[in-house]
This record gives structure tokens, sequence and C-alpha cells, in this order.
């Protein structure tokens, strides 16, 4: 060998290293048209496989994904998610109804058998393949590729109503600038000789008239529509434009919102329980709530009801949990993130249940006083008319009578005695067991009670301010849940298509905002998502444990985090949480057999509400939610199947870009690529290609899919690796 033939050949080496830089390399962030390129490679049959592009995996290089500004915008992103609503006027409604205390113990154990795991699945396969749910699925088993599409529907139907349940607290927060609030008492009807009050707000209470008549404008029935409440159509066409202005940029937008949308919730919350423990029978309310029933523990029903809990606390099968861990680093530790989001999200649970519990405590006491006042009224009425004197202690002034003074009276009445007198039973036990929750508490009990605070206009605003962001928080990761797959699978401009999808949810969501709207409210909660999520997560369970299979997730998590993720979770995603998971399907299923479709109607002639069974045509809406939420699994299966999509047109392979080599990330058994640089083989290792394959990068976003064009200017005039069939292998 010549002298210098080294010096010659590290020469070669070193060119053809700075070809493959220039090629490679992303040098100008700012060119959208270079990042969003994408490698292709053709076979010899001309069928072609895309495959996502990921530059600078190290080295400060940027990637073509969007992502996070820092650990602490994703955490309260994912919290913001989780922490919604349910956690306020859901979560504290069954802790009362199922055991008080007690129903903690189940939560629990079903939040780490049940919640963690798929709550650290989600965010494991969302971060490893860093697309949206449909990208994800397809990429798992194009078979099951429908279990993105259905979460996407899901995830539409839930925001139709869900930001309805906004638009509401926004119209609550907009009439809170006033003293005396408006729902403070009964409005007065005049006329030209008496004035009297309104009689279905006599008949009900101030805050309930006002919620159903004032607000809502409601109807009889379901069938009744009534026309359009325009209050609440201006409510919620602002809802909806928040939404869009905060999602139209994507995390770059949202991220910044969740700063606030996350925090201001627990201020609120801490503000509204310090204040709650100063007023009086706070403490009877928090001794309620946390005084177990152990025997209510052992009923199959409470079981069920706190899995269901755990299930929509924590956002699984929505897609959003996918969606935002998709915009992650690689090496991010998600096993930390998904234990911290759901213990904050079950803490807020039950700080949420204290203040309603704090509340709702001081609320019985001031109901309980005014019971005590009428029935002393009716006892110094009834002194020598039906009732001996010798029944009142001498020591008791019957112009004051303190609740401690009138339980000492009545000790010797006997309880038929109570309905002779026309005398109501006070009890703030009582008081504390009339069970509210969603609506009921939120729009009635609790305004209620805020009524009678000091400074009221000033914890109205607060408390609906409070509301809005929890709501618009999940808002965020519901709508990121619709947005994000469909960007990853059809390449559209994100503007475009959050305005698209802002405007057709609005005009849908006008059902919602007529007379009888609130009743499709309660029909989409209890049909469009229940059943159809259930599925979807069993589903993801399943495609994860047995169909990608659970040791070959296991190398993944291993390669992303750095250690081995403890053995807890194989047992649990293998066996233990599918098989639960499967009881609450069979046990969800059988009480909606049993329970006929049925929603609460306020009657307005009688003010009060009672239960009506859905019209036919409400039924076959009820049974149509839950069909077009799970249809797109059979369908998708079915096409794949039968081959009438071929399962390789949408196999997404990962590809990252590190150090000038092209490594691929993870290759699906059975896939035939044939050339070496993608499968990341040695050329000693490779199989010669077959003529005719060609490597090529094709300009997304211009052009079409026959259109093959190289990056302009400084990115590598040239570079161009066109198709020609009759280059030898040597040249290629």
């Amino acid at each position: 060998m010549p002298k210098n033939s080294k010096a010659v050949k590290r020469e070669l080496d070193d060119d053809v290293t700075e070809s493959v830089k220039d090629l490679l390399s992303n040098e100008d962030a700012c060119d959208d048209s270079f990042k969003k390129s994408s490698l292709i490679v053709n076979n010899h049959e001309g069928e072609g496989k895309e495959c996502d592009v990921e530059e600078g995996g190290s080295d400060g290089e940027e990637e073509e994904r969007p992502a996070w500004n820092s650990k602490l915008q994703y955490i309260l992103a994912q919290v913001g998610f989780s922490v919604g609503l349910g956690n306020v006027w859901r979560f504290p409604y069954l802790c009362q109804k199922n055991g008080g205390g007690a129903y903690l113990v189940p939560y629990l154990i079903l939040l780490i058998l049940i919640g963690i795991p798929l709550f650290f699945l989600e965010l494991a396969v969302g971060q490893r393949i860093r697309r949206g749910s449909i990208g994800v699925w397809n990429y798992i088993s194009p078979r099951l590729g429908g279990i993105g599409f259905a979460s996407c529907v899901v995830c539409f139907f839930v925001a139709l109503y869900y930001n309805v349940i906004i638009s509401w607290s926004l119209f609550y927060f907009s009439q809170s600038f006033q003293q005396p609030l408006p729902w403070h008492e009964c409005p007065l009807v005049k006329n030209k000789t008496t004035t009297y009050v309104v009689p279905e707000c006599e008949k009900s209470s101030a805050t309930t008239y006002y919620w159903y008549r004032e607000a809502l404008d409601i109807s009889n029935s379901i069938s009744e529509g009534g026309g359009l409440n325009w209050k609440m159509t201006l409510c919620l066409l602002a809802a909806w434009s928040i939404v869009c202005l905060a999602m139209i940029k994507g995390i770059q937008s949202s991220g910044k919102v969740m700063y606030f949308s996350s925090l201001f919730p627990y201020v609120v919350l801490i503000c509204f329980l310090v204040r709650a423990l100063l007023l009086k029978g706070s403490v009877d309310g928090i001794r309620h709530m946390f005084t177990p029933k152990l025997e209510i523990m052992l009923e199959a029903k409470v079981w069920r009801e706190a899995a269901t809990q755990v299930f929509f606390a924590l956002g699984l099968g929505f897609g959003g949990v996918i969606a935002f861990s998709s915009y992650n680093k690689r090496d991010n530790n998600c096993h930390f993130d998904a234990v911290l989001v759901s213990f904050i999200n079950f803490f807020t649970s039950v700080l949420a249940t204290l203040v309603v519990f704090a509340v709702l405590g001081f609320k019985a006491n001031i109901m309980n006083s005014k019971c005590v006042a009428l029935n002393t009224n009716k006892i110094v009425s009834l002194l020598g008319n039906g009732m001996n004197d010798s029944l009142i202690p001498n020591h008791i002034n019957l112009s004051q009578v303190s609740a401690e003074d009138y339980h000492l009276i009545i000790k010797g009445m006997k309880q038929e005695d109570y309905q002779r007198l026309g005398l109501d039973s006070c009890s703030i036990e009582d008081e504390l067991n009339k069970a509210v929750q969603g609506t009921g508490l939120a729009f009635i009990a609790f305004t209620e009670a805020m009524t009678h605070f000091p400074a009221s206009p000033f914890w109205s605003v607060m408390f609906f301010l409070m509301l809005v962001n929890l709501g618009l928080g999940s808002m965020f990761g519901t709508i990121e849940g619709i947005l994000t797959p469909l960007i990853d699978t059809f390449k559209v401009r994100k503007e475009l298509l959050t305005v698209g999808c802002c405007v057709l949810a609005f005009s849908i969501g006008l059902l919602f905002v007529q007379r009888s709207g609130n009743y499709f409210v309660a029909m989409f909660d209890d049909y469009s998502a229940t059943l159809p999520l259930l599925i979807v997560v069993i589903l993801e369970n399943v495609a994860i444990a047995w169909v990608y299979g659970i040791n070959k997730f296991f190398e993944d998590l291993k390669d992303m985090l750095g250690f081995t993720p403890y053995r807890f979770y194989y047992y649990m995603w293998k066996y233990i949480t599918p098989t639960l998971l499967l009881v609450l399907l069979a046990s969800s299923l059988i009480q909606l057999i049993m329970t006929p479709p049925s929603y609460s109607a306020w009657i307005q002639e009688e003010a009060k509400e009672q239960k009506l069974g859905f019209p036919p045509w409400g039924i076959v809406v009820c049974i149509s939610l839950v069909v077009m939420a799970i249809m797109p699994v059979p369908v998708v299966f079915g096409l794949r199947y039968f081959n009438i999509i071929d399962e390789n047109t949408s196999s997404l392979s990962t590809v990252s870009y590190k150090k000038g080599r092209i490594i691929k990330e993870t290759a699906r058994p059975g896939e035939d690529d044939d050339t070496s640089l993608i499968q990341g083989k040695s050329p000693s290792e490779a199989p010669s290609p077959m003529p005719g394959n060609s490597i090529y990068r094709k300009q997304s976003g211009s052009g079409g899919p026959d259109v093959d064009t190289a990056p302009n200017g400084r990115y590598g005039i040239g570079y161009l690796m066109a198709d020609m069939p009759d280059m030898p292998e040597s040249d290629l």
C-alpha cells in the first residue's frame, strides 16, 4: 500500500461523513419544509413504507415533533387533564354514599391495581412511539388500529357536553359580580293589588329556582325542545372560543395556559377550606364524611363505583394521556410521572371532599337553625292546644330557642306526634345525608351555602372561576386526544384542524343549550363514554400484553427508562388488570340492562324533580352513542383481516437520526425492509439491495405523492437519490 494511502482513505471517509452530516443535519430550525420531511423506502413492487423522521435525538439538535418547554409544564398538563370537575362534584358524593372514610380503602386499592398500571402503560406507549392514539395502536397492531379512532370519537362526544358545563360555570361566574347574589332569595311578582313570591320558587328554594328557571329555563321533558336559550348559547360560544385560542398553536399555546388553569384550582380549594373551617358547623360536615361505615365496604356496588371513578379520574382511554406524553423526550421517567400524577389526583379528590363537606356542614347548621325556629313557633302556637306545657323545661326562653334547647323540648315527644302536630324532624345528620352530586352540588347546594358567607360575591367569583379552570384543563387534554392523532395520521395543519373541530363542536353543541339541553347532557354523560372507554382500555391492555408482547414491552421500557420496571407491572398488565376490567365491564353491562334508560326531569308546576323514561327515539340515540363510539374497532379489524386495506400501508416505522446515523427504533416481526441503512445493519450483514429500491426524501406539505424533491440551499443540493433501477450496488 502506498505511503500516503491511509491519509487518502481518511480524507475520503471524512468526505463521506460530511456528506451524510449535510444530508441528515437540520441547520435551520425555522425551515419547516425540511423539518417536516420524511424518509421513504420503496420496494421492488412499488409499495412504500413511510418512516417518520425524528431529527436530533442528541447534541442539541431540534426534534421535528414539538416538545414541552419544561418537565413542570408537562406534569401540570397531565394533572390539569386528570383533575377535573369529577374530583369536586363526583368523588365527595361517592364518598358520602359509600361509607364515608371507608370508601377511601377500596378506592386506593383499585387505584394501585387498575389506575396506576394503566396510566403508566398509556404514558409509556405515547412516549415510546411518539404518536397520538391512532398512530400508536396502528404501530402496535394494524388490526387493532380502530382503538385510536374509537378514542377520538369518545373524546369528541365528551368534549361536546363537557364544554357546555364550562359554559354554565361561565354564566354563573358572570352573574357573581352582584351584591346580593341573584340567587340569594326568591323573586317577587307584583300586580295591581298584591305582591307575592313566584310559586315555583316558593315550593323549592331560591338557588334551585335560579338554576332551573333563570339559568337553564328548562322544559318539562326531553321531548319539549323549547328553542335556544340565548344566554347559554353566548356562554357556549365564549367557552369554545377560549378552547380554540388556547389550543390553536398546540402545546406551545396550551402549555402556557396550564400554569394558571392547573394551579389556580388548588389556591381556591385551600382558601375555601380555611374559610369553611372558620364557619360554624364545618367540623360536623368533616366528621360526617370521615365516619366510616365499614359494613358498606362489603357491597359489590361500592367496589364497582370505586373502580369506575378511578378509571375516569385519570382520563384513561381518552387518548389525551398518550397525546401529551408523545411530546416527551424518550428517556423521560414516565413511571415516576404515572405515580406522581395518580397520587396528586387522589389527594386533590380528598382535598375537594374536605372543602365540600366543610361547606355542607355549615349549610346543614344553617338549615337546622331555620328548622328549629320554625318548629319553635309552631310549638308556641300549640301550647295548651294539643301540646302539654310540662314538655318545656322552665329555664328555656321560648323567644330565643337554641338547637340544644329545642332537642330538650322534643326529647319527651313520640315520633308519631311530629306528623300530628305538623313538626319537621330537625337533624344535622339528616341534612348531611341528603346526597347531592354533579350540577346539584355545584349549582344548587354549594351556591346556597355561599349566600350565607360573608362577602359572598367574592367567594362565588372564586368558586366558579375554579370550576371554569378545572373544566378547561380537562378540555385541553380531551381536544389534544382528538387533534394529535388526526394531525399525525393525516398531516393536516394544526391551526385549520383546531378551528374546524371547534366550529363543528359548537354547531352540534347547540343541541345542549336549548331548553331541554340539560337532559341531553345527562344522556351523553351516561351513555357516550362509560362502556366504549372500558372496551377501549381493555383492548389497549390486551394489545400491549398479548399482541405486542409483554416481554418485548419490558425491553422497550428498559431502553427508555434505563432500568427494568418492577415485576409487579408484569403481572398487573398480563393477568390482574385485564381480569378486573372485564369484571367491571360485565357489571356495567348488567347494571345498564337492569336499569332502563331514564333521566331526572324538572316539573315546573310541581317544582320538583321526577324520574322519566326516555322516549323510543331517546333510547335509539342512547344505543347509537355506544355503537358509534366502539364501531371503529370492528370496522378497522375487518378491513385489515380481509386485506381490504393492506396492513403494511399504515405500519409506520419510527426512525431516529442520531450523530449522523439512522437507527431503526423498533422492527415488527415479519417486516421485510431490504435496505441495510434502515435496518441499522453493517454492509457485511445486510443483503444486497433489490433492483429498483430507492431511498429519497419526500417533501411533506408540497406537491403530490409522486413529486420527489431534494432540499434546497445549504441543506445539500444534489443529495437526491433518485429512482435508478439500473444503478449497480457499488454506486449505491
